[in-house]
């Protein structure tokens, strides 16, 4: 009788190879990201002249080629992002206070439409009405493959929620104190309604203008009103983070294709079930201990990944309100929560499980980062586990850059004040990302987005980027002791041959060193 599973491993085996691109661009995607070949060398752990040699015609073969490839895929999309990015700041800026009235947000305007700067090609007519990714009513046009209305006055997010027809029951906004000002100047919103009266904004889209320093701005000004105190200025600064996060996350927004949906209706699963309780969904966070180590004694580096949360502000976000579907099947054009069943993992001697320390059997709700992580690891390339056992979702039409202005703008400040050994910048900017993730959910500190999908999807982020640096300790030789939330795994080898040391985000530091095992006995 013929083995099926055998003839499925020789399919899956015969795949034909990455297609590259021309020798001459692989050249020219380098040069242009400003990248050694020791160091794009490093990465993908070969020689500085085999690059080169893939740069003069050569092929690489096997598992490299496909990290090559996908090297080059991701050099090509960056710098074409770039390109468009740099187009659209040559546009006209407007002036810094100018701002949209929450309650009258416009819709992309008709690239049609005489004077637009839009690109045609990035809009078109749909066949049949899709959901508008907006407001999840039918749209007869699409945005970068995105259904969205284009009229204002057809999309429900163009009135304030109190006006309009809801799609589904809208959670009740509680009367809560009015966040502290924040200190950093924001221009004031026109129309806005008096104090004490609830509002939920339909969006966050502002307009194009440069992004000033805010940042700097602030500590200089908190250093003033404090005479130089760098205590005091800094215990200021940490005070305020949350709403200075929100208006350098509008700043970080203007001219953004996409309207930042502040209280979207949420599906039951994203909710409480009790005031102190949790919802249900599962971020994967680790806490995993090898379980056996060689004879012998070992030298343990505990190693502390820098500003995880803001690494992890890099995420597929959906974009509008999440919709219902059901079926084993993933679209990587969306992102949200999925209920699923996770594969058996047969590693956990050596390397954590994707989905967390969970005891628990049977289905779950997992994020789209956790979901990515293990359709991952189960394909070809890695062969890790089998695929997961998608059985409904709640997803929306999503981006992976949604806050990424946001995100290099904290990063730029937090590093420029490790390199002028700026503490006060330092702590300021982290409370201003660690505080913005923390409160996204349903919180008395942010009433001015509630996105607990975001909130679990970000976590859930920082968790399969510490499983993958992980991966990469083992991939390398070295010997995972350790892996534990957001920032913390233990190896014991050469990590400096693995791992840059130093506290930008993409470098790691030494948290502790420590011996375990007993000692060979003396010959």
């Amino acid at each position: 009788m013929t083995d099926f599973g055998a003839i499925d491993a020789l399919l899956a085996g015969a795949a034909k190879e990455v297609p590259l691109p021309s020798a001459e661009e692989r050249r020219t995607l380098r040069e242009e990201l400003n990248l050694s070949r020791p160091r794009l060398a490093e990465v993908l752990g070969v020689s500085p002249s085999t690059v080169a040699g893939w740069e003069s015609g050569r092929d690489p073969s096997g598992e490299v080629r496909e990290k090559y490839a996908y090297f080059l895929a991701g050099a090509r999309t960056k710098l074409a992002a770039e390109t468009a990015e740099t187009a659209e700041l040559a546009e006209p800026a407007e002036p810094l206070t100018a701002h949209i009235d929450p309650a009258t947000p416009t819709a992309p305007a008709d690239p049609t439409a005489p004077g637009t700067t839009e690109d045609p090609d990035d809009v078109g007519h749909l066949a049949a009405p899709e959901p508008c990714v907006l407001c999840g009513q039918p749209a007869h046009h699409q945005v970068a493959g995105f259904p969205q209305h284009l009229d204002p006055a057809e999309c429900e997010t163009a009135v304030p929620r109190e006006t309009a027809e809801p799609t589904a029951p809208a959670a009740p906004t509680p009367a809560r104190r009015e966040p502290e000002p924040s200190r950093v100047d924001r221009p004031a919103r026109p129309g806005r309604p008096p104090r004490g009266v609830p509002v939920v904004p339909a969006g966050r889209r502002l307009k194009t203008t440069d992004t000033p320093d805010l940042i700097g701005s602030a500590v200089a000004a908190a250093l003033a009103e404090h005479s130089g105190d760098v205590e005091a200025a800094t215990k200021a600064l940490v005070k305020r983070a949350i709403p200075d996060a929100m208006a350098l996350l509008d700043h970080s927004r203007k001219g953004g294709r996409y309207d930042v949906i502040a209280h979207p209706w949420l599906p039951d699963v994203l909710r409480k079930q009790s005031a102190r309780g949790a919802d249900q969904i599962w971020e994967a966070r680790p806490k995993w201990a090898r379980p056996e180590l060689p004879p012998g004694e070992h030298e343990v580096t505990a190693l502390d990944v820098n500003g995880a949360y803001l690494s992890a502000l890099k995420t597929h976000l959906p974009l509008g309100q999440l919709e219902h579907s059901t079926g084993d099947h993933h679209d990587r054009r969306r992102a949200g929560v999925h209920l699923i069943t996770p594969p058996e993992w047969e590693h956990d001697a050596y390397l954590p499980n994707p989905i967390g320390s969970r005891d628990e059997p049977g289905p779950l709700w997992v994020t789209e980062p956790t979901l990515r992580l293990l359709l991952r690891v189960s394909g070809p390339a890695y062969g890790l586990c089998d695929p997961p056992e998608i059985h409904e979702s709640w997803t929306s039409g999503a981006t992976e850059g949604l806050l990424e202005k946001f995100r290099v703008a904290l990063k730029d400040a937090r590093d420029r004040a490790i390199a002028e050994d700026d503490e006060v910048t330092l702590d300021y900017v982290k409370a201003m990302y660690a505080k913005f993730v923390s409160t996204l959910g349903e919180s008395n500190y942010n009433r001015e987005l509630y996105r607990a999908d975001w909130m679990h999807l970000i976590r859930a982020q920082a968790f399969a980027n510490l499983w993958w640096k992980a991966h990469r300790a083992y991939d390398q030789g070295l010997m995972v002791v350790r892996a534990m939330g957001t920032d913390e795994f233990h190896v014991v080898g050469d990590w400096r041959a693995v791992f840059d040391e130093g506290r930008g985000v993409t470098e790691v530091k030494v948290k502790d060193v420590y011996s375990v095992g007993a000692p060979h006995p003396a010959d």
